[in-house]
């Protein structure tokens, strides 16, 4: 379970960053974060440590198999 988590964590971190950068860019619509330019930031920010957390899990998990 251990080597799950920062996979799910990072996984979800990755999608809410994504979008946020895409709101903050104007890209996705409907809410007050949409073409604010502090959330292309906030997001990209997010999306690099979900990053950060999945992919050397991912990597360990690869090893062992």
């Amino acid at each position: 379970m251990k080597t799950w988590l920062p996979i799910v964590v990072g996984v979800v971190l990755i999608l809410m960053g994504g979008l946020w950068a895409l709101q903050g860019l104007g890209y996705v619509g409907g809410s007050a974060m949409s073409g604010a330019g502090q959330w292309v930031w906030i997001g990209l920010v997010v999306l690099i440590v979900g990053l950060l957390l999945a992919v050397p899990a991912v990597l360990r998990i690869r090893r062992r198999s």
